[in-house]
């Protein structure tokens, strides 16, 4: 058996996923206005943001829809690199990473986090935001219009979140990071807030 080693570093990683809708954005504003108040210092960085920039510097690409075209292999040295200077920030800092841990496409449920992804960062946490099917398919349709696609369905939605939960107990065995639930109803996102912010206090 191998045992993978954990970097030695100043700062936690912590992965912040959810389904979109969850109200993740929310979240993350309370978690990190938390640590805030409590002198605790995070770096807040969004998983698509760092690929994108590593493809820009590159000259890979212009803009973001460009980035799902590049053939596989560029794909997963992008998803390295920006592994690698995500995992650099926490030498100095604690550091919140939002990203998807599954991206439902035509096909079926692509991982956001493959295994390569998991192994180079290390999280310490992930912690998986959730909410109520039926108040994340409210929440949707307020966003697109009066509309009801598939995809905004509660049934649909409960299924992403229990793929979500699968990926994180992959993920958790894969590397040793712990997972966290954190439970955000209608007016409660201090409280799911305070679940990540926690994390930091150990």
């Amino acid at each position: 058996m191998t045992l993978i080693k954990r970097p030695a570093r100043a700062g936690k990683l912590v992965i912040v996923t959810g389904v979109p809708g969850v109200g993740k954005t929310t979240v993350l504003t309370s978690a990190i206005t938390l640590c805030k108040e409590r002198g605790v210092d995070v770096k807040h960085v969004n998983y698509g943001d760092v690929m994108f920039e590593e493809a820009t510097a590159k000259g890979l690409v212009k803009d973001r829809d460009e980035m799902r075209r590049l053939p596989l292999k560029g794909q997963v040295a992008l998803q390295l690199s920006a592994a690698k200077k995500i995992r650099s920030i926490t030498e100095k800092s604690n550091v919140i990473v939002d990203t998807h841990i599954f991206i439902r496409t035509p096909d079926g449920y692509m991982p956001g986090i493959p295994s390569w992804v998991a192994e180079s960062l290390l999280p310490d946490s992930i912690v998986l935001l959730e909410a109520d099917p039926e108040s994340i398919s409210k929440r949707r349709m307020k966003d697109v219009g009066i509309r009801t696609r598939e995809d905004d369905e509660p049934s649909k939605i409960d299924e992403h979140q229990l793929m979500g939960r699968g990926g994180a107990a992959a993920i958790s065995v894969l590397t040793g990071c712990t997972v966290a639930i954190a439970d955000n109803r209608e007016g409660r996102h201090m409280a799911a807030g305070a679940v990540i912010a926690d994390l930091f206090k150990r």
